[in-house]
């Protein structure tokens, strides 16, 4: 069973910046895609950026948001800058091979003063 684990979230003050790192159970290189996708209570889970196994990036917001891999540690990131209270969100890492997909816990994102 594939396991993905979050971390690096926490508080924040506006303008400020995380990186989030996701670490898969296995080689990475194994799924299709791997990606990054938040939620507010209340809301739909949001698409934030994602890469594939070819390299190809899609980001929601690439001006503010950077997702990144690094294979030999089985760890993909989101490093995030300028935050805003808008982003404060729990953060779930997802990995996808065709329709199967797995899913980490969340990290919880808050961006307050």
């Amino acid at each position: 069973q594939v396991q993905l684990v979050e971390s690096g979230g926490g508080l924040v003050q506006p303008g400020g910046s995380l990186k989030l790192s996701c670490t898969a159970s296995e080689n990475i290189f194994n799924f299709n895609s791997m990606a990054w996708y938040r939620q507010v209570p209340g809301k739909e889970r949001e698409f934030v950026a994602s890469i594939n196994v070819g390299g190809r990036i899609d980001e929601a917001d690439s001006e503010r948001f950077t997702i990144s891999r690094d294979g030999a540690k089985r760890t993909v990131y989101l490093n995030m800058i300028d935050l805003k209270p808008e982003d404060s969100a729990v953060y779930y890492c997802r990995a996808n091979i065709l329709s199967r997909q797995w899913w980490g816990q969340g990290t919880q994102v808050t961006v307050s003063s």
